[in-house]
């Protein structure tokens, strides 16, 4: 991922939140000492600021209680070693807390903040952006009228270097918190912290992840359950990784073409006939090929003769906009990389990683890919000003620390990664665990058809189809940037958790 990016404030923004409820508690708890001097600046790991507010969601008013602030990690002999920044969104005028849901929320990276689900897709506040996305002025937020807080309270977790979390001595060592496993196994002990501190052991729970979040909360839920002994209702995976699942060569190369596809259709770039198809009509007969025609091929090798490559090729480049000489001189393997920088070569644009909607402008037009990430730069413009004026005048969470909207996390231990393995032998022993994933068709990253091959072999056997559901939806890495799909796929998230939570008194057994 890019490196963190400094905040800013303009003057006279906070005109932009007169629409906003106001805070009318003052802090239970200060935040940290600070002094001016950021060399100076003291981290204190517990630390917790309450405010009370009112929004609107689907039409109904809702009142609601958020807490933002610190809370420890602790190592065995009970010493604190780092403190956790988190935003607490409880609904205030709830009389039976108990069967209320718990949504624990986190992003990816590995090193990435809570930000953007938070103020953009499930939390009770969005950012400033236009319909489609992209950053407007002056920065601000405003009410989300599709948040999920009226079924389901909300903790947005920001694991070590990311947001205000640090570690509490810049001696502890990294190994403690950097990869998938270290990762995995404090995060549940803190999780298992903020849910007796909360009073929360009787409420259905439901972890959320989007991207490096995904791989993070499936290798959770069997942490928790065996490690913590706590049972959950659901996983949501927003954009999932790979999941340590195996590809092998020739599917690693032949999953991206329904994406190429995809992409290609926005942008026009398809012959009429696949043109004025719709995308979600367009998409099956391109995914038919891949798996039918286009991965056999590729298992072949060298040893695939020359007519069946052609016609391999043919078809390829008629699903993905670029040439079939293209393909060919990539042995019909073209990089991700070098499809963004190709597919608008000639108007002088390259395309998007995480959403292959947004485009770019390089030095120069030839080369093997883009120069920078068009999506990413244009999101950075957005969040980094709104979360920073949101966390200090609306939740009142004051700090001179600089909130990472990515955080060092390097070196970070890949290995070892059975995440997949993980969540599938969670849901095995789990009868109330459901799973939904959820895919924007132009995310480049965590593409929709990889998701899809995740739940196929995460689930080899098909027994547990019945718990597994996958959405897709016509934006990127964060569908939820489009203001449809921010509607739609909250709707999606409600209609999960309401069918995930078990009568009353029904038996978790098969």
């Amino acid at each position: 991922m890019k490196k963190s990016v400094l905040s800013f404030l303009l003057v006279g923004i906070l005109n932009a939140y007169a629409q906003e409820s106001k805070p009318d508690s003052k802090p239970k708890t200060p935040p940290a000492k600070e002094e001016n001097s950021p060399s100076n600046l003291t981290f204190n790991p517990d630390s917790q600021v309450v405010t009370n507010h009112t929004t609107t969601i689907k039409g109904q008013k809702v009142s609601y209680k958020a807490t933002a602030g610190t809370m420890p990690v602790w190592d065995e002999d009970g010493k604190a070693i780092a403190g956790l920044f988190y935003t607490y969104y409880e609904r205030s005028d709830v009389k039976d807390r108990d069967s209320r849901p718990l949504v624990i929320s986190f992003n990816g990276g590995p090193g990435s903040a809570s930000v953007w689900m938070e103020i953009a897709y499930t939390g009770p506040s969005l950012l400033n952006i236009d319909e489609e996305g992209y950053p407007l002025q002056p920065y601000g937020i405003k009410e989300n009228p599709y948040s999920i807080l009226d079924i389901a309270d909300i903790v947005f977790v920001n694991p070590v270097n990311t947001a205000y979390s640090r570690a509490t001595n810049k001696d502890i060592p990294a190994s403690k918190f950097f990869g998938v496993n270290a990762d995995i196994k404090y995060l549940a002990d803190w999780i298992n912290g903020f849910v007796t501190r909360s009073n929360r052991w009787a409420s259905p729970k439901y972890l959320i992840g989007e991207s490096y979040g995904t791989t993070r909360v499936s290798g959770l839920a069997l942490q928790l359950q065996n490690n913590q002994w706590m049972y959950l209702n659901g996983v949501i995976l927003v954009s999932p990784t790979d999941l340590g699942i195996t590809r092998g060569v020739a599917s690693n190369a032949a999953l991206k073409l329904p994406y190429f596809a995809a992409t290609a259709w926005y942008h026009k770039m398809l012959t009429p006939e696949l043109q004025n198809k719709d995308l979600t009509d367009m998409l099956p007969e391109v995914e038919n090929f891949t798996i039918n025609e286009l991965l056999p091929a590729l298992s072949k090798g060298g040893s695939l003769e020359e007519q069946p490559r052609k016609e391999i090729a043919a078809k390829m480049a008629r699903y993905s906009g670029i040439s079939e000489k293209v393909i060919l001189q990539n042995n019909l393997d073209v990089p991700y990389d070098y499809f963004w920088k190709e597919l608008l070569r000639d108007k002088s644009y390259t395309v998007g990683r995480l959403d292959s909607r947004y485009k770019g402008i390089d030095r120069k037009d030839s080369g093997d890919s883009p120069d920078f990430n068009a999506e990413l730069t244009s999101w950075l413009h957005s969040f980094t000003p709104s979360i920073n004026m949101y966390l200090r005048n609306n939740l009142n969470y004051k700090t001179d620390f600089k909130y990472n909207m990515f955080g060092s996390v390097h070196p970070w231990d890949r290995s070892n990664d059975k995440t997949g393995e993980n969540l599938r032998q969670a849901m095995a022993q789990n009868p109330y665990l459901h799973v939904m994933v959820q895919s924007g068709y132009y995310d480049g990253a965590c593409d929709y058809f990889n998701a899809k091959y995740d739940l196929w072999q995460m689930d080899p056997s098909g027994k547990l189809n019945d718990r597994m559901s996958w959405k897709g939806y016509r934006s990127g890495h964060m569908m939820y940037l489009r203001k449809a799909d921010l509607e739609t796929a909250n709707e999606d998230i409600r209609a999960f958790i309401k069918k995930s939570l078990p009568k009353s008194n029904e038996p978790a057994k098969y």
